[in-house]
């Protein structure tokens, strides 16, 4: 059997950057949980991840019964199965075993969590109460996690190609810079290794160094940054605890309308619907500025890539031309 130990796990697994939640009430029993699975057993990543399936179901099968204790009790069931779905990665990063298919596996049972759970809890209510704004209330709850995951993972794959594109531009115009000063006598090629690059932006190096982007995502936060200078502290801060800025994503919207709202229905009757709209207007909140923060990248990117294709056609002019040949007969 290994021996892993709990720094061990702290400092292979934990996330630079995670959710509150997470960090705060889900993370200091996963890692002593991980530390024991990945010693004393053999469980496996996908293992877990069908046991946090399992745990959700069983949580909504107690919504579904709609009385107090029952509610407790899924509430209870519903942040052990998500305390599970942490535990698979977390197995994972420890010992190397993590697959592509395990990550597919993760997503669509998450899903089907998510969905289970909103059915029985607002199904549990419907019948119990008669009030059909129960159900109007399971088909938000789907429909905003399904907009969230959608919505983040098509700026993910935007700014990442926005991303892309922009060290490719960079790196051409570094390189036509180079030749451009070569052709002119400018820069011999033993200057090459000392001469200036164009990632070695001293606005872009004090960005770095203050928020930990490279030089290209400062390039799409600049806006942002520029509009609320004050964010870059608030995220430092944040950071030294390993929580990531964007306070209510849909970690704790789940937490908010399978934890939250049922402990307060079994306290306050009637307390679930209000609790729900809360967590949706909290995560409507951050992605309303997420989109924000990404029309602003847009632009920053519109900006630096047209002033990269500048510098290159710039440069390309500065070039000497290849005469071309003439073959005589």
């Amino acid at each position: 059997m290994a021996n892993f130990t709990l720094d061990d796990v702290r400092q292979r697994t934990y996330k630079a950057r995670d959710a509150w939640w997470t960090v705060l009430l889900v993370d200091p029993l996963a890692s002593r949980l991980v530390k024991i699975t990945a010693n004393r057993t053999r469980v496996t990543p996908n293992q877990l991840t069908v046991g946090a399936l399992v745990l959700g179901l069983a949580a909504g099968a107690c919504f579904a019964v709609a009385s107090w204790p029952w509610l407790l009790v899924g509430a209870l069931l519903y942040h052990l199965s998500f305390t599970l779905d942490c535990m698979d990665g977390k197995i994972a990063r420890l010992k190397g075993t993590g697959s592509v298919f395990g990550a597919w596996l993760d997503y669509i049972f998450d899903r089907v969590r998510v969905l289970a759970c909103a059915i029985a809890l607002m199904a549990g209510q419907y019948h119990a109460t008669g009030n059909a704004a129960y159900i109007w209330t399971a088909v938000a709850v789907v429909f905003l996690d399904m907009l969230r995951y959608m919505d983040a993972l098509e700026i993910y794959k935007v700014r990442s190609e926005m991303r892309r594109n922009l060290i490719t531009a960079r790196t051409e115009a570094h390189s036509l810079e180079l030749a451009a000063r070569r052709a002119n006598g400018d820069l011999t090629t033993d200057d090459d290794l000392n001469s200036p690059d164009l990632f070695d932006d001293p606005e872009a190096d004090m960005e770095n160094r203050v928020v930990g982007d490279d030089p290209a995502n400062a390039a799409l936060q600049e806006g942002f940054y520029q509009r609320f200078p004050w964010y870059i502290r608030v995220r430092n801060v944040l950071r030294s605890g390993r929580i990531r800025p964007h306070l209510f994503s849909g970690i704790e919207f789940q937490m908010g309308v399978f934890i939250i709202a049922p402990l307060a229905a079994a306290i306050i009757p009637g307390a679930i619907i209000p609790v729900v709209a809360a967590s949706a207007a909290g995560l409507l909140t951050f992605e309303f500025i997420i989109i924000y923060k990404f029309w602003l990248a847009a632009r920053d990117y519109s900006r630096n890539l047209t002033t990269l294709n500048t510098k290159i056609a710039e440069y390309n002019t500065q070039l000497p031309t290849t005469p071309a040949t003439t073959s005589s007969g």
